[in-house]
């Protein structure tokens, strides 16, 4: 009898882990999470938002060091890192020495701004021994504007309510230093040629030159208007034909063979209607944002934008437009060097404002729609200038006629009708900003910058309104509402 073999027990075992599978899918998430890193970083390569914001921090930081005298490190906290929560990944060094401040994105993306003559803190150049970072000077006891003193109330003059004056201009500083409120840096009150009221927030002394952002733009206008009187220059010809042979930029043969940029005029770029697709915007995608940190050219930049509309039919507001016309004004010199020193010589020396700086891009053209900086008092004697329709003790500084073409409304109504040549017109019925509040004369007209800036000029009352701040939240200064009070308590002339 045959029997049938019994196969012994096995025991179980634990099954085995699946190791293939995770190995799998930890490959799988590490490929997903590089794939996103990879994204990520191209989206940002793609809009240059590493070097602009390196940019942003290195030309900022700059100035605020070497232009206006400040700590580097309180200008990194206080000016740029209130700006975007993508400047939090950006350092800064300064080099005392060499007058050059270098920023870096993650520590990998680098720009670097330094101190040159006669053109401020430039991006993407090499530094300059000759260049002479901002002192400085002991106070001048003189009344403004020979000096910096203010004139005492008793010598205010009859109509004039002083203690209402002090309070508009004290609330003025609430929240100064909170980079989350008004954070007012520097006001001014003049009226009939007499400072009034001068004050400063902590840390900004009355002889520290401030950024005036785009209040740069009438500054650039009256300057470039100076030029062209004493030149004889046509300011209704087309801008192809603004520029001599031998300093032609290299787009103005590209407009030449386009059927809507051949037809822009420079009066068209003076009164914000060129039709350029190049309006402000300052989100991380901007144009703007790119011409100012992001290109050796600026003017070339705005230059090179499509059209949006045909010449002269439609009112943009266009930094791009400042820049176009600073070009134009370094044709009319025969050299850089003396386009660099004129406006200096030509009009800021005359009238005594001794802190200016205006700043070129990369290329050596005047940054004609950001970049001058000057402190309070100085930017009151600009102010009183433009006020005076640019006569200065007897001199005329700025031919006759600026004021007129600064108040020339762009367009006959709607936006545009409260604009004028790269000036405000706040108080115009049709168009103006401050037309809801009567308290601001139709006759007004004013420099205003990004941030807060102003410079008032109102000759019904014969006075000129400095308010200088950093003011990242819109809502926290309302400069119609400042001028308003400010000439409730001070007499008509």
């Amino acid at each position: 009898m045959t029997t049938e073999a019994v196969a012994p027990a096995v025991e179980p075992t634990e099954p085995r882990k699946p190791r293939r599978w995770i190995k799998a899918t930890l490959i799988t998430i590490l490929a997903i999470v590089v794939f996103l890193v990879a994204l990520i970083v191209g989206v940002l390569l793609f809009f240059h938002i590493p070097s602009n914001s390196a940019g942003l921090a290195a030309q900022t930081v700059c100035s605020g060091t070497f232009v206006s005298g400040r700590n580097a490190e309180d200008v990194f906290t206080q000016d740029v890192l209130p700006q975007s929560p993508a400047l939090s990944v950006v350092s800064t060094s300064a080099d005392q020495t060499g007058r050059t401040v270098t920023a870096k994105f993650l520590g990998i993306v680098e720009r670097r701004a330094s101190l040159l003559p006669n053109r401020g803190c430039v991006l993407d150049e090499d530094a300059d021994p000759a260049a002479q970072p901002f002192t400085p000077t002991p106070a001048n006891p003189a009344q403004w504007p020979v000096g910096d003193a203010a004139v005492p109330p008793s010598q205010w003059g009859a109509g004039v309510n002083a203690a209402g004056l002090q309070q508009v201009v004290d609330q003025a500083f609430v929240g100064a230093g909170d980079p989350n409120s008004g954070n007012a840096r520097g006001m001014a009150v003049v009226q009939d040629g007499k400072l009034l009221i001068q004050k400063q927030a902590s840390g900004f002394p009355k002889d520290m030159p401030l950024l005036g952002w785009s209040m740069t733009k009438t500054i650039n206008m009256m300057t470039f208007y100076k030029k062209a009187q004493e030149t004889n220059f046509d300011m209704n010809k087309l801008v192809i034909n603004a520029f001599p042979a031998n300093r032609e930029p290299s787009w103005v043969a590209q407009w030449r063979q386009d059927p809507q940029k051949s037809q822009i005029k420079v009066t068209d770029l003076m009164f914000m209607k060129s039709g350029l697709d190049i309006e402000d915007d300052y989100g991380p995608q901007g144009k703007v944002v790119q011409m100012l940190y992001g290109e050796p050219s600026m003017a070339g930049f705005a230059a090179s934008q499509p059209m949006a509309h045909d010449p002269g039919t439609s009112w943009g507001y266009s930094t791009g437009s400042s820049d176009i016309i600073s070009q134009i004004a370094q044709g009319m010199f025969p050299d850089d060097q003396a386009y660099w020193q004129y406006w200096q010589k030509s009009v800021f020396e005359p009238i005594g404002v001794n802190s200016g700086t205006f700043a070129t891009d990369t290329l050596g053209t005047w940054v004609g729609g950001s970049y001058v900086w000057a402190n309070t008092g100085d930017w009151a004697k600009l102010g009183q200038l433009m006020l005076n329709d640019g006569s200065w003790n007897s001199a005329q500084v700025v031919p006759k006629g600026w004021w007129k073409l600064a108040g020339t409304p762009a367009m006959p109504d709607g936006e545009g009708h409260g604009y004028g040549a790269q000036t405000w017109i706040p108080g115009q019925p049709v168009g103006g900003e401050c037309n809801s509040d009567p308290g601001v004369p139709a006759d007004t007209l004013s420099m205003e910058g990004h941030y807060g800036q102003l410079v008032a000029m109102v000759p019904s009352k014969k006075a000129v309104i400095v308010r200088l701040g950093w003011t990242i939240d819109k809502t926290q200064f309302d400069s119609c509402k400042l001028i308003s009070d400010v000439l409730a308590n001070l007499p008509a002339k």
